[in-house]
Order: C-alpha cells, then sequence, then structure tokens
C-alpha cells in the first residue's frame, strides 16, 4: 500500500513538472489540424476590384513540422501563398506572390513575425524591415491572423490609414480542393 501510495505521487507530481503548451504552439497546432482541407471565403472589409465578385479559397495545402503554406485563390489567380515559418517562440507570416510561368513577381516575400506569444486564437505580423525596403507604403502595415473552430480570417491594417482588409473562411465547410498554385514545388 505504501508503494501505490509513493508512485501515485510521483505520478501526480511528475504531470504537474510538464510545460504548459505556449500560445504559440496552441495557435499553430490548431492551424495543422486543417492541412490538406481548402475553405471558401468572403470579404469582410476593404474589397477591392481584384476581389469583388470572385470565388475566394483558401487551401492548407503544405504542413511541415515548421513550415505551412496556404495558397490562397481569388478567382482564376493561383499566385498568391501565405507561408508561415514557427521558431521556438516566435511565426512569420511571407506573402509569396507568382507569375503563371512560376516566376517569382517583382513584390515578393513581404510580411512580418509576431513580437510576442499572441493568443492561441491570434497572431499578429507587424511588418518587418524586408518589408519596409521593398514596399516602402507598407512599413505601417500590421497583419493578423485568428482561428477558431468556426473561421480562419486573413487581416491587413496599415495603420495611420483607411486600409483595413479582411477575408474570412468558414472552417465547418471543407471544400473540394483546388488546382496547385503557380510556381508550386512539394
Amino acid at each position: 500500500m505504501k508503494y501505490l501510495t509513493i508512485i501515485a505521487l510521483f505520478v501526480s507530481l511528475k504531470g504537474l513538472s510538464q510545460k504548459p503548451i505556449s500560445k504559440i504552439d496552441s495557435f499553430w497546432n490548431t492551424l495543422q489540424q486543417h492541412c490538406g482541407k481548402a475553405y471558401k471565403g468572403l470579404i469582410v472589409s476593404g474589397a477591392t476590384a481584384d476581389f469583388k465578385d470572385k470565388k475566394l479559397v483558401m487551401h492548407v495545402k503544405a504542413c511541415e513540422e515548421n513550415r505551412i503554406r496556404i495558397p490562397f485563390n481569388v478567382g482564376d489567380n493561383r499566385s498568391r501563398t501565405w507561408v508561415l515559418t514557427k521558431k521556438k517562440s516566435s511565426i512569420t507570416l511571407k506573402h509569396d506572390h507568382r507569375h503563371e510561368d512560376g516566376s517569382e513577381d517583382a513584390v515578393t516575400q513581404y510580411g512580418g513575425t509576431t513580437t510576442n506569444g499572441g493568443f492561441s486564437n491570434m497572431q499578429i505580423f507587424p511588418a518587418d524591415i524586408q518589408t519596409q525596403k521593398t514596399i516602402p507604403a507598407a512599413a505601417s502595415n500590421v497583419w493578423w491572423i485568428t482561428i477558431n473552430d468556426i473561421s480562419f480570417t486573413y487581416n491587413l491594417r496599415r495603420i495611420g490609414s483607411d486600409r483595413l482588409f479582411t477575408v474570412s473562411f468558414n472552417l465547418k465547410q471543407p471544400i473540394e480542393t483546388p488546382l496547385a498554385p503557380w510556381g508550386w514545388k512539394n
């Protein structure tokens, strides 16, 4: 009986010593649950002519341990892929833009990196130095992604302006996966 009590105490103490999951890891794990699935989107704010009346589709196409690639199709335009890269205490969001022949667009690989742990359901990406050099007007951009059981939203706010863009995807209704984005390499 004495040994069973010691074993039970050891097991309970061992459980207490386990490090809780970080908010970044929680966000990442939730996003990875959608690997291989595609979802239809809806512009919530900031629709431009490029997006108006077009079918919007995100496809959580490729998930690796520390990188997730999410093509974002606007109608027949398959030029956009969101690339999320996780490090121990941060996530970087980059925008990979391609031409139909697969070559990189002149404006590509811009984005930002989280500056803190964020939230389990939201990560915020202020514009990085590369973005500031590539697109000077985007120096004050802040992107954020939210995810929960119902929706995934991609958001862009240009601080100091009226620019706000939000697209929301219904995670409750997966759709048929689209064609691969332009220039896609596994």
